[in-house]
């Protein structure tokens, strides 16, 4: 620990012998380092923050999403700072004052590139800085016009959201207008030429559809008619044997009157040819009143013969019903002969059914096409109502673009105090530095070391009184210029911050 002590005091007083030269070199040190820090230009920074609220209150199919409308200002803050919209920020601001050349502009958008920052500090809120250096502009100027550039990028980012979205759906219109007419125009030659081939085949194509499709729609429609041609034949047969069983005469009185039993006979046929079968009551109840009038001998006397009235309607019904059957066979005979001359014609020209399904098909999907733009067009022009008469976005300007008061850099302060720190520190590094490449020796202990003799004595040096003086007046000027020193960073610092004071 002696040790130690010893060597910090021989330290100590070999800087002290070239105290002079510390000082020296600590003013050296300071005075280029306060002139390289006040060469330095300031730098000031202006931020602002922007919400962005999304408001999606009709349907997602006839308004814009939320996810669309987010993917809409997601793409406008990624292109924000493209180089045409730097270089509107470069025109629109002091940047673009003595610029003339593109050469010029584009060196002036490669540097704003570095000086803006965008980013996203929660959902929808955006903060937007820039930074603007002094260089060959005053302090004033360079705050005023980072807050300048600020305000010009938020104009932009609105811009963007408010007119690119409207601009992007009038351009949409336009292209599915021009669509849409050209589809109009391939539909209108598609159906004259469908018109013209069922013109020219018109023998060939009777009705509506393809062959394929008559073919088979006469065939169900055949169907039908066997199904109706076999009830009304089966209603035929039971009218003839209905007739079979009927009478034509009845026999009538000799007063006039009519015969009992003859009245009962014709009450019988009629109840048959409504269909009642002999199973039925009242059958049973009139045939059993017809055997009880013959066992009575109700016939008996002086006949003679009277039209019978159910076989007249009978023989009416069965010529409707043979009609119907007649009607039933004559429509499935043309039905067989319309089929067989498609059939024979779609042999002798087989390419006619092909090529009119081939036509029809084209016509369907020009149709469907032409109907799909047609409802597009519809959509895009809704939603294009919804975003001019609406505020599908709306933007909050939570903080202006601040006017910046005092610079973000450089730190001058702490740099004026490094420097100071740096040319005391360098001051004392080389007197120190000095002290032991010098070939004296402070203390008899270090001559001993050095020479390997021992020292035998060691005498200490005697001041006069005007030497005591002098050295008290050395001792003056070497505090004033430590001193001095010590003002200049003071005075340097007071400097700083008036001028941050005087920034607008």
């Amino acid at each position: 620990m002696t040790g130690l002590y010893e060597e910090f005091r021989i330290a100590v007083h070999s800087v002290w012998q070239r105290r002079w030269l510390a000082m020296a070199i600590a003013w050296a040190i300071c005075v280029l380092g306060w002139l390289a820090v006040a060469l330095i230009p300031n730098t000031y920074e202006s931020q602002a923050k922007l919400f962005v609220q999304t408001k999606a209150i009709l349907p997602d199919n006839t308004g814009i999403s939320i996810v669309e409308r987010q993917k809409q200002i997601d793409t406008v803050e990624q292109t924000l700072t493209s180089v045409a919209n730097l270089e509107k920020v470069v025109r629109g601001t002091d940047l673009g004052k003595n610029l003339v050349t593109p050469r010029e502009v584009e060196g002036a958008v490669g540097g704003l590139r570095g000086a803006i920052k965008i980013k996203s500090e929660q959902d929808n809120l955006y903060e937007i800085s820039a930074t603007m250096s002094a260089g060959d502009r005053s302090d004033g100027e360079a705050a005023t016009l980072a807050r300048d550039v600020v305000q010009k990028l938020i104009d932009i980012f609105v811009e963007a959201n408010l007119a690119g979205g409207r601009g992007e759906t009038s351009d949409t219109l336009r292209f599915l207008d021009e669509q849409l007419a050209k589809r109009q125009k391939e539909l209108e030659i598609a159906e004259q030429k469908r018109v013209r081939f069922e013109t020219e085949n018109l023998g060939m194509l009777p009705g509506i559809g393809s062959v394929s499709q008559r073919l088979e729609s006469g065939r169900v429609e055949i169907n039908q008619i066997d199904s109706q041609l076999i009830a009304a034949q089966s209603a035929l047969a039971a009218i003839n044997g209905q007739i079979a069983g009927t009478p034509q005469t009845i026999a009538g009185g000799a007063g006039g009157g009519v015969n009992p039993l003859a009245q009962a006979q014709g009450e019988l046929a009629s109840m048959k040819a409504r269909g009642l079968t002999d199973q039925h009551p009242d059958v049973v109840a009139m045939q059993s009143q017809i055997a009880a009038l013959r066992a009575a001998g109700a016939g008996a006397g002086t006949n003679f013969g009277v039209s019978n009235p159910a076989y007249s309607s009978l023989i009416s019904m069965k010529a409707e019903r043979q009609a119907a059957v007649t009607a039933l066979q004559s429509r499935k005979s043309a039905l067989q002969g319309e089929m067989s001359a498609m059939v024979a014609k779609q042999i002798q020209e087989p390419g006619v059914a092909a090529e009119q399904a081939r036509i029809a098909r084209d016509y369907e999907v020009l149709k469907t096409q032409y109907d799909k733009l047609l409802a597009d067009r519809e959509q895009v022009r809704l939603r294009g109502q919804v975003e001019t008469e609406t505020d599908a976005v709306r933007f909050d300007l939570i903080t202006p673009p601040s006017s910046p008061r005092t610079p973000i850099a450089p730190n001058r302060p702490m740099l004026l105090v490094g420097v100071l720190l740096a040319g005391i520190a360098g001051g004392i590094g080389g007197a120190f530095a000095l002290g032991q490449l010098g070939a004296s020796y402070p203390t008899a202990a270090k001559l001993e070391a050095a020479s390997g003799l021992q020292v035998i004595g060691s005498i200490s040096q005697m001041l006069t009184q005007a030497q005591r003086d002098e050295r008290k007046r050395k001792l003056r000027m070497y505090l004033g210029s430590g001193g001095a020193l010590v003002g200049v960073f003071l005075l340097l610092l007071m400097i700083e911050f008036i001028q941050r004071g005087s920034v607008v």
